[in-house]
């Protein structure tokens, strides 16, 4: 579960809790957002799958 720091009401719901600096509710996306990428990169990982996904996807620009 991701919740706000000094949130103690979601500890009996969750086995794992990700802190979150407390935001106002417009800004919380944007500060959850890097938490969740990693935690889907790290649980595809953990699942075996590519994560580099679209395969040949150019990654960088180039330049002529």
């Amino acid at each position: 579960m991701i919740a706000e720091e000094g949130d103690e009401d979601v500890v009996p719901f969750a086995d794992v809790i990700i802190r979150v600096p407390a935001t106002p509710p417009l800004l919380a996306p944007l500060v959850t957002t890097v938490p969740l990428q990693v935690f889907a990169c790290e649980l595809a990982s953990a699942k075996g799958l590519d994560v580099d996904q679209p395969r040949n996807l150019a990654k960088s620009v180039t330049v002529e």
